[in-house]
């Protein structure tokens, strides 16, 4: 696998046994970095002007200097000629720009900062998905809420409980209670035929596929207690590999299949997404 590895301003394909960054990255020692993941169909990267958008708004919120587009977007189109072998119709892509070399603290350094993109082959989710709700909050007041940061240690945790419960997905309340996020999914509801899903307010990620689902179907923002996965209709999760997910468990509670909504939506979505590969 060939990873594009530099920072800024400059970089250069790799081996993935040659792709190096320092150990004083800041991204390494504090997880002082954001990042985007895509899914890559037939070799092209799906969505990739509105993942360098969030990725601009990210690097801003964090502090960093903006990561320049043109870079990136040539460091993509490199990545993925030269891994197109290896990748049979579906890969993931992640593109990660961190604070570059730091001393060790959480001061930052002046440095550039440090750019990575890679890409591995994406075995497809099943067409329903399980998901277990867990103890721990997001916490929405924090100063990295919504930021799609590097530091992914509580999803680490969060997913590690959901597999021994085997699920596929776990569930976070926010500090106040309310239905917020997966480690990586946003969250949908569907009751009296509606279909809802948290705020931005709740603290949870301004997914792309979130964005898309929201422009693209009737969906409400509306802030929902955790209790709210109890009594509701169907439930689905959503992310930039998953696209639409139905949800078949939640914790105890298990449906024989997929719901009608969902089932539609994931259909719908699937139609508009081929159709446009950077909506």
């Amino acid at each position: 696998m060939m990873i594009w590895v530099g920072d800024r301003n400059l970089g250069s394909l790799a081996s993935q046994d040659e792709a190096l960054i320092s150990v004083l990255d800041h991204g390494f020692t504090v997880a002082d970095g954001v990042f985007e993941t895509m899914k890559v169909v037939d070799g092209s990267a799906f969505t990739l002007t509105r993942h360098l958008r969030r990725l601009t708004a990210s690097a801003r919120a964090m502090g960093l200097v903006d990561p320049d587009l043109e870079v990136i977007r040539g460091a993509v189109d490199e990545v993925l000629f030269a891994n197109r072998p290896l990748i049979a119709g579906l890969g993931r892509l992640r593109i990660t720009y961190t604070g570059g070399v730091a001393p060790l603290g959480s001061g930052r350094g002046a440095a550039v900062p440090s750019l990575v993109v890679a890409v591995s082959p994406q075995i497809p989710w099943p067409d329903t998905t399980t998901v277990v709700t867990v103890p721990w909050t997001r916490n929405e007041n924090s100063a990295v809420a919504g930021i799609k940061t590097t530091s992914y240690a509580d999803n680490v945790v969060a997913l590690m409980r959901a597999h021994e419960q085997g699920a596929a997905e776990a569930i976070f309340a926010n500090t106040r209670g309310e239905l917020c996020e997966g480690t990586g999914t946003n969250v949908f509801v569907i009751t009296d035929g509606q279909v809802l899903t948290p705020p931005l307010s709740s603290g949870c990620l301004a997914g792309v596929t979130r964005e898309l689902i929201l422009e693209w179907f009737d969906v409400t923002e509306q802030v929902l207690g955790l209790e709210v996965l109890k009594g509701a209709e169907e439930v689905f999760i959503a992310s930039s590999t998953r696209d639409v997910h139905p949800v078949v468990r939640v914790d105890e509670r298990v449906w024989a299949k997929a719901g009608p909504i969902a089932s539609e939506m994931r259909q719908e979505f699937a139609v508009r997404a081929a159709a446009d590969i950077d909506p």
